[in-house]
């Protein structure tokens, strides 16, 4: 067995433990070779006692800049996951032909965008006559209420969305809605819908038309958390078109859906029994007239246009730890021009050159080491404070935690301050004792 298939036969956690302890192998050999034959450590402790005050603000430093680094390294993870996590229920989107990422970003985020054009009675006739597709849901937007977005679509797609309501029921005529898990309406409420969202607006286009408020769903985690959900039959309504279904039907919610009443909506949601029924799906509707296209494989190209974002960041928290040590090595530096009488002493009594090199590489360790261990409890407690304002930010459950490359990053932190730390351990190593003890 090659090392390579070794490798791969490993789990992922066992690879991230091996990649991580191979990250701190230079401070292990170091504090090897510092250790051997020699007792430098009670010296290296009465250091870090005598100084506390100082070593505590070396400390501090670099668990700051650790912590900082993790902190932003697992929050914008755990926004790409939260974002993927959102798109899990839309297997595949339908939609005028446009640009893809504008009509995920209206339907599967609900962020507010411009008019988008609508699909008709062509499209529907054709999603109709798809034997794969055995959920189609229109979804239509562009109204509010108090700055949430009203949506209009199908108990079939609520269920797939989130499931049955936790709180009251599901809606039972036009002129009933049901609230997403954190929108800001309580059952029995009547709303009476904005045509438009934010300053533009217009809160008198919809009067008379209330909507009362008869369940709430459960928690998704996504944006559409804080929506207001109606048929899509009450939307055609409130603006004059009509209702998708013959007159002499009724009153009728959901589909099937006339294509000779269907008004047109912005997107469908579609799915389908099996994996191979959504291929299927998307290339059957992906044609002229029409755009079909998977949210999830849209999302991936969106991460890789942003890829250089997390690589800046990556970038960011290497320099900030990269700056960290380095101020703590030259803090280190100076404590070893205070410490040279002492040493002198030591080598005046017979110590070799190699005890002196020990104890002050292992001073400077051991800070290093605990801004490290302190960094990546601060980016800890750090990381769940920055998830709870970024998730009312962005309308998603984000859920950042540290993981493996946190700890990855502070281990190479670590072992490349380790290495460098060998700067004042050698200049006290250099230092002539002679000169030293002249000097105090």
């Amino acid at each position: 067995m090659t090392p390579d298939d070794l490798w791969r036969a490993l789990s992922d956690p066992a690879q991230d433990l091996a990649l991580t302890l191979a990250l701190l192998l230079p401070a292990v050999v170091l504090a090897a070779l510092a250790l051997r034959g020699q007792a430098p450590w009670p010296l290296a402790r009465a250091l870090l006692l005598r100084f506390r005050w100082t070593n505590l603000l070396f400390v501090g430093l670099m668990a700051l800049s650790v912590g900082l680094g993790g902190a932003l390294l697992s929050q914008e993870r755990a926004l790409r996951q939260a974002a993927a996590r959102a798109a899990d229920p839309f297997d595949v989107i339908v939609a005028a032909p446009g640009d893809e990422v504008r009509v995920l970003l209206a339907t599967v985020y609900l962020q507010p965008a411009a008019a988008l054009p609508l699909l008709g009675a062509d499209a529907l006739r054709a999603i109709q006559a798809d034997p794969r597709v055995s959920l189609a849901a229109p979804v239509a937007f562009g109204d509010s209420h108090d700055g949430a977005p009203v949506v209009g679509t199908t108990t079939a797609f609520l269920d797939r969305l989130a499931g049955p309501p936790t709180e009251g029921r599901p809606w039972r005529s036009a002129s009933e809605a049901l609230a997403g898990a954190h929108a800001a309406v309580t059952l029995g409420e009547t709303i009476v819908p904005a045509h438009g969202h934010g300053d533009a607006a217009e809160p008198e286009a919809h009067t008379g038309a209330g909507l009362t408020v008869v369940g709430r769903l459960p928690e998704t985690g996504g944006p559409w958390d804080r929506a207001i959900l109606v048929p899509i039959e009450t939307l055609w309504a409130l603006h004059g078109l009509a209702s998708g279904h013959a007159p002499q039907e009724g009153e009728r919610l959901g589909p099937p859906f006339d294509p000779d009443y269907f008004p047109g909506a912005p997107a469908f949601v579609l799915s389908g029994e099996r994996l191979a029924d959504a291929y299927a799906i998307r290339a059957r509707h992906d044609r002229e007239g029409a755009m079909a296209f998977f949210p999830g494989a849209t999302l991936a190209r969106l991460h890789a246009v942003l890829g250089d974002v997390r690589e800046a960041m990556s970038l960011m928290a290497v320099l900030t730890q990269a700056l960290a040590a380095a101020g703590v090595l030259a803090g280190l530096v100076a404590l070893a021009r205070l410490f040279a009488r002492r040493f002198a002493l030591l080598r005046a009594m017979g110590a070799p050159r190699r005890f002196v090199l020990g104890v002050v590489w292992l001073y400077a360790a051991c800070l290093l080491g605990a801004g490290c261990l302190a960094g990546l409890a601060l980016g800890w407690a750090s990381a769940g404070l920055v998830s709870a304002a970024v998730s009312a930010r962005m309308d998603m459950a984000i859920r950042a935690s540290l993981g493996w490359p946190e700890i990855q990053l502070a281990a190479c932190a670590f072992s490349a301050a380790s290495v460098l730390a060998l700067a004042p351990a050698l200049a006290a190593y250099r230092r002539a004792p002679v000169e030293d003890l002249r000097a105090g």
